[in-house]
């Protein structure tokens, strides 16, 4: 009776668990007041007062972001008109011109015509179309969000493999095929109303003997397509999140980044759009590429297949993939006049965010006011013009012949549809953990604590790296990836200056590897839509999410220590790390050769 009534009153605590976050979380945090010194400690209290509400979505994520705005002023960490600005810097307008922009081409399907051209391009082995998912969720999830990407691209990869391997449900039966049934079988093969008359064999309704094969053979094949049929679906969201990566638009994460950099060290005009990309592209095609040998290992993509052709079932169900594919490409129909005006607009966002300051060479920002045109100047000019540029192509002869019909004037994006398409929640997300970085600044509270990690500074920089990338890419498992950088970016930039390496070289891992959350359906929502397909189990994703997890972490430790290191100068301890109160007589530190820290030992 006891263990019912225990059992009773925790299913009540479980449902309240929200609301008991929210009253004695407060109440726990609140020794931090009274023992720590007055302002660090009052910081840390908010900083581990919001961290909780992220990690456990207590209060809507936007909401938890607005604390700083009421707590910082209240508690006098930091004053209303220093914690406002924060909410809108001019990476929150790099970061919604890309969200407008890539609204603008879901509106109009250009994201689609991309998918299925490359699709058509890489053909339709297993392993191939893995590769062409991947490429183009990570090509899409560059521009587009990780979420719209992999909500796009899942139903494309159902029906190609409705195409290949016929209905699911039916599949899950013929794994199951007892020895007793051996040679009397008939397995289903397609089920999809309106790819039936594609799909069906010899005009049949959909049914074919097992042409004499074996129970165990219908098993066996019945358990390899399984295989394959996880591994498309598994490929799509990891392959948005690598994606994201490459562009500091891609996500959150990148522009908390250059954000808190402004914030901490404001003569650093190393990280731009362009710098950014130059190093993250090759990284993630790198890390893309590792990722799909893996994968396509891991669910029975790599085989001699890739490379010889043979004339079997296998390759008669490829052939009809491949007409599936070629059916839908053909229904989208000749590219029309608002997906070239969006393609010709999109390249043109790219290539002038890529040109502004690439650092290699003179960037067109030069003909301009130094320091005055920022990659926000570039994006909200692009995405401005898509509110008036016309959507249908303008007739002439209406204004010579009074009795030509005119062509109606709809814009390529309407104010109505980038409201409804931007997620303004993530706007604030971003400004929140701005205001945070500024706090922590303000009250002294990372120095603090990155006084507390000397133990750190016996480790090799290297090795340093690794285990930054590791930790995040593991906490961000449990929390948000945006919440995940905002809570410990500032920390490792703290950490990065009290052991005298440049701040870049802790920062850029910390940052990527909040991307890396491959292992629990809940790390990301991309996993989150995968997962809910019912196709994958967890035990999936933290088998493929493992080894994905280690393969990131070496790609961003070799990138840092190859290209990086040349790209940011990063054996250096660069002058815009210095305190500005530092004096004159200290600026030039030498490191002895032998130091753990002297990255020029590196390698």
């Amino acid at each position: 009776m006891e263990m019912e009534t225990i059992s009773t009153f925790a299913k009540k605590l479980w449902c309240v668990k929200k609301q008991l976050i929210l009253v004695l979380t407060p109440l726990i945090l609140l020794p931090l007041l009274f023992g720590l010194p007055e302002k660090e400690g009052k910081c840390l209290y908010v900083v581990l007062l919001m961290a909780v509400f992220w990690c456990t979505e207590a209060l809507p994520l936007a909401v938890t972001a607005m604390l700083p705005v009421c707590l910082f002023p209240t508690m006098g960490i930091l004053p209303s008109k220093k914690v406002c600005p924060q909410y809108f810097l001019d990476t929150n307008f790099l970061f919604l011109s890309g969200l407008v922009m890539a609204s603008a081409i879901e509106e109009w399907g250009l994201h689609r015509r991309i998918a299925l051209k490359v699709l058509k391009i890489v053909g339709v082995k297993p392993a191939w179309l893995i590769l062409g998912m991947m490429i183009t969720s990570a090509f899409l999830s560059m521009w587009l969000s990780n979420t719209a990407t992999t909500a796009m691209m899942l139903p494309i990869a159902n029906a190609i493999l409705e195409s290949l391997f016929g209905d699911l449900a039916t599949l899950k039966e013929n794994c199951k095929v007892k020895e007793e049934t051996e040679g009397q079988s008939q397995v289903k093969l397609h089920s999809l109303p309106s790819e039936k008359q594609i799909l069906s064999i010899d005009g049949t309704d959909g049914m074919v003997r097992s042409n004499g094969r074996t129970a165990q053979e219908i098993r066996t094949e019945s358990e390899y397509q399984m295989k394959v049929w996880k591994g498309f679906l598994i490929c799509i969201p990891y392959a948005a999140s690598i994606g994201g990566t490459a562009t500091l638009t891609g996500t959150a994460p990148n522009l908390i980044l250059i954000g808190q950099l402004k914030s901490y060290f404001p003569e650093c005009d190393l990280i731009n759009f362009g710098s950014w990309f130059a190093f993250a592209f090759p990284l993630m095609v790198l890390f893309l590429i590792l990722a799909w040998l893996w994968i396509s290992f891991l669910y029975g993509g790599l085989n001699t297949r890739l490379c010889v052709k043979k004339q079997d079932e296998r390759a008669q169900a490829e052939k009809k993939a491949e007409a599936v594919i070629d059916e839908d490409y053909r229904k989208l129909g000749p590219i029309n006049f608002a997906e070239g005006s969006i393609a010709f607009f999109f390249i043109l966002f790219a290539v002038l965010l890529f040109t502004r300051d690439p650092k290699f060479v003179t960037g067109w920002s030069t003909f301009f006011n130094k320091g005055y045109v920022s990659d926000a100047t570039t994006g909200v000019i692009i995405v401005s013009i898509l509110f008036f540029f016309p959507s249908q192509k303008p007739s002439l002869s209406w204004w010579f012949d009074s009795r030509a019909s005119n062509t109606p004037y709809v814009p390529l994006l309407s104010w109505k549809k980038a409201q409804e398409c931007v997620p303004w929640n993530i706007i604030l997300l971003l400004g929140g953990g701005f205001a945070m970085a500024k706090g922590c600044e303000e009250s002294g509270l990372a120095a603090w604590i990155g006084a507390y990690l000397q133990p750190i500074a016996q480790v090799p920089p290297a090795v340093a790296v690794m285990f930054i990338t590791a930790f995040l890419a593991c906490f961000t498992e449990f929390a948000s990836n945006t919440a995940t950088i905002i809570i410990f970016l500032p920390v490792i930039a703290e950490l990065a200056m009290f052991v005298k390496v440049n701040p870049l070289y802790f920062m850029i891992p910390a940052t990527t590897g909040c991307s890396f959350a491959f292992m629990l359906p809940v790390s990301t929502p991309p996993n989150s839509i995968a997962f809910a397909s019912g196709h994958l189990l967890v035990k999936d994703m933290v088998k493929t999410g493992f080894v994905m997890n280690i393969l990131g972490i070496l790609s961003v430790s070799l990138a840092m220590n190859t290209w990086g290191r040349a790209m940011f100068s990063l054996e250096t301890y660069p002058d815009w790390a210095r305190p500005v109160n530092m004096s004159s007589t200290v600026t030039d530190i030498q490191f002895p050769s032998d130091s753990p820290f002297n990255l020029t030992s590196l390698p």
